[in-house]
Order: structure tokens, then C-alpha cells, then sequence
């Protein structure tokens, strides 16, 4: 009769587990064929649960929360009240108290709302440029979603929790779907903030660290900081020596998760030297194509920069590209308590970069396969805080858009009360959200599943649905 096998003696037997499997087959990373779905590769694309619609997503994170009622969300009731006392369900309030039903003074839209395009959609002044593209896009007004102040509910818009470390969106894509490109990072993260989750928004939490997220540089800074360091005009590490050293340790400590990943994360390193300078070097795009993103002109060459960058990210076969505009200040960049007006500041930075990030992608034909997701981690309030200047924070109503990977162009889904403060009519939680992108990508996100502490944990925990509605 055989003797039971432990796990870490299986794992000896077998050459170290993943970690020999990803150095033996990435000790040939030049050879054709070695990211094929079946090679050991970790990262090798992986079948999708069922027929997507979808390769990718390219998230446009509006870090600290855009104003739908300034910009996509028309209420002409706000218009009409404006300056009258009305009792609201005010979610810090409530938060902090329990109370509802407060008394706040209406503020109408500071922006005029036009119906735009064939499809008719209302859209503000506030995004010019953008709303030249309203017949692409699907609009959802009936966001909600968990938590009211900016950590909470930034990490639940990344990892489907409040407080919980909890792995993020872009790594479970990763995780179900495996990777394009053995040259590069699967999951991108370009200027993510270090605040209000930091690194846990693009982090692996209880997944394999293979899935961690890679940052291009940071909110706030310059276009020339979102690169990776030391990628060019380094010497090369003696690779072969390398995977010597990391074989033996594997060796001593097999199903080190760790170690497998600090040895995957040596192996990328080493072949994103030799492919990745070509594809951030954005001097091989023509004059044409920069201008169409705002490069060189002061107010958005940085985030211009930035979406131009997840762009060819997108077209080198990347899953998964987050692009925040932010800061990483105590008060992100939309998080206007006392100054509605500079909205307009962050707007001229972002409209034009964002509008041509759809123009592009569509003319490449890579918009038909890749979804572009807008939005923040909520919305702000119809009424002024503090009877001032500025709007609140609103986790109860508030509204993103996608474009492309079979949504629906040029639809309104759903829709908030008569003043924009609570989602009334077909709402999507986030959950929801989650759980229909990754329907998109071929992911049934009840089954995209990892069993961790004794239980299956999945993105959407227990909850989620997907919004048919929104879909072709």
C-alpha cells in the first residue's frame, strides 16, 4: 500500500513547484510559443468560462469623485431649486448619526447640459471633447456603492471591499485569464495614488504574487516619472546566474509563493529590458496622433501621456491598464468640498487625453474588444456642504460610462432621483459592475473563484449580478 504524500514532498519531487515551472520555461522565453496556454507558464492565457466579448480594460480612475449632476447626470430640478432648503438622506450624516431626512440648500449644475450625438444623451460642458463620443458610450446613472469616506470606498471600487485586504480587480483578470505577452506585465497600473489603499488597489492580497499589479510612476507626478526605473542604460543582470541562485532556493524551500514570485519577477524584469523601452517610447507616434491626446500642449500633455502610454499597453497585449488621474494629497483631485469650479481645472486636463484615447482605439479597431471604463469611487451631492461652495461625497447615486467590449453604444441605464442624490430606477451596485465586466472578459465571476483560510473567495464575495441590460 502507497504511504500518503505530503504537499511539500510532492512539491520536492516535482522540481519546486511553480516556481521551477516558470524558470524552466522562461529560461526559454525566446523561443515561440513558451506563454502557450499548457507550458507551465503561470502566466499563460487561460480559457475564459465562456465566449467573450472582450481582451481587456482600460480603467480611467477620476481618484477622489467626479460630480455626475455637473456632468452627465441632467436634473433640471436642481435648476429649478436651486437655493431652496430640501431634506436629503445625507450619507455622512447618516454614517455618522444615523439620522436621515437633513436639511440641505439645492445647488444647481455650475455647467450647461446638452443632448448630444444621434443617441441623444445629455452630457455638460464640463467635458467638451468627450461628449463628441456620447453615440460610443454606455452610460450608467444608477451607480451605488459601500463606504462614504475616500479609502473605504476606493479599495471596494479596486478589491470588492471596504476594509478587508482583499486582491484587486486587475489581479483576478489576471489570475482567470492569464497573460497576452510573456514580455510584459499583465496587470498595469500607471500613476496610481499612494493613498486611500496605495498599493493594495493594485495588489494580490491572498492570490499568487505573480498577479501583483506593476506601477508606472504615480498621481501627481510628471509624464517622465510614469516609466519603470532602471529599464534602459542598466547593465543586465547575469540572468543564468540568477535562475542558478533562485533554483536552489527553491530547492531548500519549496512552494515558497514568495520566492516563485520574486524569481518570475526577475525573469520579466529580465525580458521587459529588451521589449518594454519600445513600447513606452511614445517619440514613434506621429504629430497627428500626440495632438489628438493633448501631448504638448501645457494643460494635458502629462495625463495626455499617460492614456497615449495605455494605449500601446493595450495594443501589446496587456489584460488589464488602470490610468488614475489624481494626487496624492489629503483631498484627492475631484474631492471639491468647498470649490465646485475646479472641477474645470481637472476636466481641461483629462477631456481631450480621454477623447482621443477612444478616438485612437477605435481606428485601430481595438475598441471593438477593449472596454473603457470611466468613473470614481462615488459621486458627489446635489446640495452644497456646509451651505458653501462644494458638494459632498455620494456613495447612494452617481454614474460611470463604458465604451467598447459589447456595450451598448450611445444607452442610458438607469437613473437617480428627481435631484441626482439616491439611485432609484435599475440600480447597480457595485458588485454588479464588477461582476458585468468580468462577464465581458469571459468570466463568470461566481466561478472565478480562489480558496484561501477555508473558503472560496471571489471579487463580488457574495453578491453580484450582471446587467444584461447594458449588454449587445
Amino acid at each position: 500500500m502507497l504511504s500518503p504524500v505530503s504537499r511539500r514532498e510532492w512539491l520536492t519531487g516535482t522540481a519546486c513547484g511553480f516556481g521551477a515551472l516558470a524558470l524552466a520555461d522562461l529560461a526559454h522565453a525566446q523561443t515561440p510559443g513558451t506563454n502557450a496556454p499548457g507550458s507551465g507558464n503561470p502566466l499563460a492565457p487561460r480559457r475564459p468560462h465562456h465566449a467573450p466579448k472582450a481582451k481587456r480594460v482600460i480603467f480611467l480612475f477620476m481618484q477622489g469623485g467626479v460630480s455626475h449632476v455637473d456632468s452627465y447626470d441632467y436634473k433640471p430640478k436642481l435648476v429649478a431649486d436651486d437655493g431652496r432648503q430640501v431634506s436629503f438622506d445625507d450619507a455622512r450624516v447618516i454614517a455618522n448619526t444615523g439620522v436621515r431626512g437633513t436639511s440641505r440648500r439645492v445647488m444647481k449644475p455650475l455647467w450647461e447640459f446638452q443632448q448630444r450625438g444621434q443617441s441623444g444623451l445629455w452630457a455638460s460642458e464640463l467635458f467638451p471633447h468627450v461628449a463628441r463620443h456620447m453615440d460610443e458610450l454606455c452610460v450608467m446613472k444608477s451607480l451605488c456603492t459601500e463606504g462614504v469616506a475616500h479609502g473605504p470606498a476606493t479599495l471596494f471600487l479596486h478589491c470588492g471591499s471596504t476594509n478587508f485586504i482583499r486582491p484587486s480587480m486587475g489581479s483576478w483578470v489576471l489570475y482567470g485569464l492569464g497573460s497576452e505577452n510573456a514580455n510584459l506585465p499583465g496587470f498595469m497600473s500607471i500613476a496610481p495614488s499612494a493613498g486611500n489603499g496605495g498599493p493594495r488597489n493594485y495588489g494580490t492580497a491572498f492570490l499568487p504574487a505573480i498577479y501583483q499589479g506593476t506601477a508606472l510612476g504615480r498621481a501627481g507626478g510628471t509624464a517622465a516619472e510614469a516609466t519603470i526605473r532602471n529599464l534602459t542604460g542598466a547593465t543586465r543582470p547575469p540572468i543564468e546566474l540568477l535562475r542558478e541562485l533562485h533554483a536552489e532556493q527553491l530547492r531548500r524551500t519549496p512552494g515558497d509563493a514568495e520566492l516563485e514570485a520574486v524569481a518570475a519577477s526577475y525573469e520579466l524584469a529580465w525580458r521587459m529590458q529588451q521589449n518594454a523601452p519600445d513600447v513606452l517610447d511614445l517619440s514613434k507616434e506621429t504629430a497627428e496622433t500626440l495632438a489628438l491626446y493633448g501631448i504638448n500642449d501645457r494643460p494635458t500633455d502629462t495625463f495626455g501621456r499617460q492614456c497615449l502610454m495605455a494605449r500601446r499597453l493595450c495594443e501589446s497585449g496587456v489584460r488589464y491598464i488602470q490610468v488614475t488621474y489624481g494626487d496624492n494629497s489629503a483631498n484627492p483631485a475631484w474631492d471639491q468640498h468647498s470649490n465646485m469650479p475646479k472641477h474645470a481645472d481637472h476636466a481641461k486636463a483629462c477631456d481631450k487625453p480621454i477623447a482621443g484615447l477612444l478616438e485612437d482605439l477605435k481606428r485601430r479597431g481595438l475598441l471593438e474588444d477593449t472596454i473603457v471604463w470611466w468613473g470614481g469611487e462615488f459621486g458627489r451631492t446635489p446640495f452644497a456642504q456646509d451651505n458653501g461652495t462644494g458638494r459632498d461625497h455620494n456613495p447612494a447615486g452617481f454614474t460611470v460610462w463604458l465604451a467598447g467590449g459589447g456595450f451598448k453604444k450611445g444607452t442610458a441605464f438607469g437613473a437617480t432621483d428627481e435631484y441626482g442624490s439616491q439611485a432609484v430606477e435599475n440600480k447597480v451596485h457595485m458588485h454588479d459592475l464588477h461582476a458585468t465586466i468580468l462577464h465581458q472578459l469571459g468570466l463568470d465571476h461566481e466561478k472565478l473563484t480562489f480558496r484561501y483560510s477555508g473558503r472560496n473567495f471571489r471579487l463580488t464575495d457574495v453578491h453580484g449580478r450582471v446587467v444584461r441590460e447594458v449588454l449587445n
